[in-house]
């Protein structure tokens, strides 16, 4: 099984190392390949990323996050395309579950998973758990499809076979047209047990409610009317 990992990665010089070091740990050796979409960094990613054997860096000047997951899309040739944050750390998990997930369903197009958090209060770590058990599966119940960003595995000929990334969205929403695109082609997956670790800075910094709030309303606007509702947003840094 071929499954090329792409990393989006903006400005992300301090998250990419523990990133690159967590698939040392978990799956050295399992990806296809591991690629580093440098997003028009300035604050030395790509350099960082470059220290890690295996992994190619790809420099883009063209900032954007859609833009960056179809740079690497390009760029990639296994028969399957996951795609993490460069915030985020594969669980001890996550491959095998991967592995699983894609041999249990073959005529699945995209599966996905939900994140934990590695920082933040104790608190906020189990609401989002508890959030996330009660959510999730309502939303995929109601609307038949769940894709998570930044935690999610395509087969590289449907993300193709779409069309790409829409790189008019900015952000809000991404996630959410590609899976509703996706689904149109088969069967879209998303297990509990295929989770990984990121990091809750943007929760921290803008609030769970608002935070919430803006990824909940981007989800209905682009199944209603097929594109984001939220046109800027703040890039955050920890």
């Amino acid at each position: 099984m071929q499954i090329s990992l792409i990393i989006p990665a903006h400005n992300e010089a301090e998250f990419i190392g523990p990133c690159l070091e967590s698939i040392e740990r978990y799956a050295a050796g399992k990806f296809h390949e591991v690629i580093v979409v440098d997003n028009a960094s300035v604050d030395g990613t790509g350099h960082v990323a470059a220290r890690y054997v295996g992994v190619r860096v790809i420099r883009t000047e063209t900032k954007g996050l859609t833009h960056a997951r179809q740079i690497g899309l390009d760029s990639s040739s296994g028969e399957y395309v996951a795609y993490i944050d460069a915030d985020c750390r594969l669980s001890a998990s996550w491959f095998a579950m991967a592995e699983k997930h894609v041999q249990d369903f073959p005529d699945a197009v995209v599966w996905s998973g939900p994140v934990r958090y590695y920082d933040g209060s104790w608190f906020l770590r189990g609401l989002v758990v508890v959030t996330q058990r009660i959510l999730y599966p309502f939303t995929i119940t109601l609307m038949g499809q769940w894709v998570l960003g930044g935690n999610f595995i395509a087969r590289r000929s449907a993300l193709m076979k779409t069309g790409g990334f829409d790189k008019t969205i900015a952000f809000y929403g991404e996630d959410a047209d590609i899976g509703r695109r996706l689904s149109k082609l088969g069967p879209s997956k998303f297990k509990m047990d295929l989770f990984l670790y990121t990091s809750a800075r943007r929760i921290i910094r803008e609030g769970v409610i608002r935070t919430y709030a803006r990824y909940a309303i981007n989800f209905i606007w682009n199944m209603l009317f097929h594109r984001a509702f939220t046109k800027v947003y703040t890039d955050i840094r920890a």
